[in-house]
């Protein structure tokens, strides 16, 4: 029997309920708002005891404090949960959107749902906790200079970021597979029922678009996606072929077209801060203890930063 079985008792960790975005507090002066900061982390990969020191370690320095969580919790959805349960239990909101590893239909999990049916059940999980999803209304950051939707956003990849030398994604993945770089979504990331990735991403771009052509045009967002939203960051990869399993062309332009104040991202596991058309792009990944281990020494929460405003941008 396929699916998923809910735990008879709560999640571990699992806070009582409540609402995603909880209103800020006014501080006294005024009636202003005193806002916390708004923090990032992705790819906590916490199947590595490692890692499960780095999640309990997180903590917010004040109890307004936001957390952006952009994918690869873990495999397993009750890890997933867990985690996220955690994390809302310390932060004022935690906004989540998925990378390929909660996607996964891992044999050693429980849950077999695969493709839409799998992310559609991590979704309603989160709401369990009050955890902020691409499903739901953009959350309201109140910050010191400015106010800018979180968009959580979930588009996967289509094979665009073609390896060198190829000029269509079959011969991409071919050549690929020739290199012995192959990505372990080819045999855990199911789209069903959809007939492809490509397919799914298709649909989940078009969506995208629409919720976020709806944003108050007087504001600007943050936008949270696990791969890159622009393929320039793929350029440092060790592997190049790897690049096809890490985004889209079709979002090559969503920074500039929905206001972008920052965009944050993870998967490459390459913590680092660039910018294209001004706009600030943050990779917030921990990554696998190999990697991160080897580095000095860095807080694992990252504080998002905007970049200038679009006028003085041009």
């Amino acid at each position: 029997m396929s699916g998923c079985v809910r735990p008879a008792s709560p999640t571990r960790f699992a806070p009582p309920h409540r609402a995603a975005c909880r209103p800020a507090e006014p501080d006294g002066r005024d009636g202003a708002v005193a806002p916390g900061r708004l923090l990032a982390v992705s790819d906590l990969h916490i199947a590595y005891e490692e890692n499960r020191a780095v999640l309990r370690s997180l903590r917010p320095t004040s109890p307004d404090d936001w957390l952006i969580v952009a994918g690869d919790v873990a495999e397993k959805v009750e890890d997933v949960v867990s985690a996220l349960a955690l994390l809302a239990d310390r932060f004022a909101t935690v906004v989540w959107a998925p990378g390929n590893h909660e996607l996964w239909t891992h044999p050693q999990d429980p849950c077999t749902l695969r493709g839409v049916a799998r992310y559609e059940e991590l979704v309603a999980r989160c709401r369990e906790l009050g955890v902020v999803t691409p499903e739901d209304p953009y959350p309201l950051w109140h910050g010191p200079e400015e106010s800018v939707a979180v968009a959580p956003l979930f588009a996967l990849y289509d094979y665009s970021f073609r390896a060198p030398g190829a000029t269509t994604a079959e011969e991409s993945l071919r050549i690929a597979h020739e290199a012995g770089i192959v990505c372990s979504d080819e045999y855990f990331l199911h789209p069903d029922p959809h007939p492809s990735r490509q397919a799914w991403c298709r649909e989940r771009v078009a969506y995208t678009e629409r919720r976020l052509a709806e944003v108050d045009p007087a504001l600007r967002t943050v936008l949270v996606n696990h791969w890159p939203l622009v393929r320039q960051p793929t350029d440092v990869l060790h592997y190049p072929e790897f690049a096809q399993w890490c985004g889209t062309e079709l979002t090559a332009d969503w920074h500039v077209r929905f206001r972008a104040a920052a965009v944050v991202y993870g998967h490459l596991h390459i913590p680092r801060v660039t910018y294209y058309d001004g706009v600030r792009f943050e990779e917030v990944s921990v990554g696998y203890p190999r990697e991160w281990k080897p580095r000095p020494p860095r807080e694992p929460l990252r504080e998002v930063r905007f970049s200038a405003t679009a006028v003085e941008a041009r």
